[in-house]
């Protein structure tokens, strides 16, 4: 691949308590990166002291403001105020273009079919990668594009989502345009939330399935949205999303052995259907 990756752009990682670089760069990335950290992070000092160069903070109560957290908790926990406060603050930095993500990523890969298999390898390339991202957020008029992750591909080359390309859902890892804002909703849950309510009303939200990211296990890892989720479980956190639309979202079970609670999608009646021009009167 030989894209040039623009210059007004830049990755936010969402960070609470943690923060690595390392994946993006080993991965072929050698554009501009930021750290979005609240200002009450118990690590704050570590993060001036390591990364004061790239180092952006924001206040979470005044974050919530402008929040929707869809509950009456008595704190400002979860990841929707740094999530919406990213718009503000790739603006104050000058950019145009932005690729929002998480703190907790193993690798960056490629996916694709050969020999009747769905194959996988890690790229090097991620600024040539990100380059065609950005392309096409432009040439499709989405609020966002993301990149997909290993849940996606259940049922491996003939899953059903590899072989639509594209899906209407984002999920962790979000390519923005700085003057196409939108806003997440629900303090768990809430890019499910976000791609709910915007499908309902005919706004284009996709995945991509041609390159994924890998994530460190949700409660397996420190920090971060862990230890809510340890809390509250996964019934709260899908609830969330059936409060955002429950004429298409509803709970159900997933697993093998240790089954859990999860959101379910009926993707037939949430999204508006693109009906061809021939069938105009």
């Amino acid at each position: 691949m030989t894209n040039k990756l623009r210059k007004n752009f830049a990755v936010l990682i969402l960070s609470y308590g943690r923060a690595d670089s390392k994946t993006l760069r080993r991965c072929g990335y050698t554009g501009k990166i930021y750290l979005v950290v609240s200002d009450d992070d118990p690590q704050i000092d570590e993060y001036r002291k390591h990364y004061s160069d790239i180092l952006v903070t924001f206040n979470r109560k005044e974050a919530s403001e402008n929040v929707d957290a869809m509950d009456n908790l008595p704190n400002y926990r979860g990841v929707i105020y740094a999530r919406n406060s990213c718009f503000k603050i790739a603006k104050e930095l000058n950019l145009d273009y932005f690729l929002e993500l998480d703190d907790d990523y193993r690798e960056f890969s490629w996916r694709w079919g050969k020999d009747d298999e769905l194959k996988q390898t890690i790229t090097n390339q991620l600024d040539s990668i990100f380059e065609v991202f950005l392309q096409f957020l432009d040439d499709s008029g989405a609020l966002t594009v993301a990149l997909s992750q290993n849940g996606d591909f259940i049922g491996g080359l003939h899953g059903g989502n590899y072989q639509k390309e594209l899906t209407r859902k984002a999920m962790n890892a979000f390519f923005c345009k700085t003057d196409r804002p939108f806003k997440f909703f629900g303090r768990i849950n809430e890019d499910t939330n976000m791609y709910v309510y915007y499908g309902s009303i005919g706004k284009l939200v996709f995945t991509s399935m041609l390159s994924s990211l890998e994530q460190e296990p949700t409660q397996q890892n420190n920090n971060g949205m862990t230890n809510l989720y340890l809390d509250y479980g996964t019934y709260l956190k899908s609830f969330y999303s059936v409060m955002m639309n429950p004429s298409v979202v509803s709970l159900m079970k997933m697993g093998d052995i240790n089954m859990r609670i999860h959101h379910k999608v009926n993707w037939k009646y949430l999204t508006p259907k693109i009906i061809s021009d021939r069938y105009k009167k």
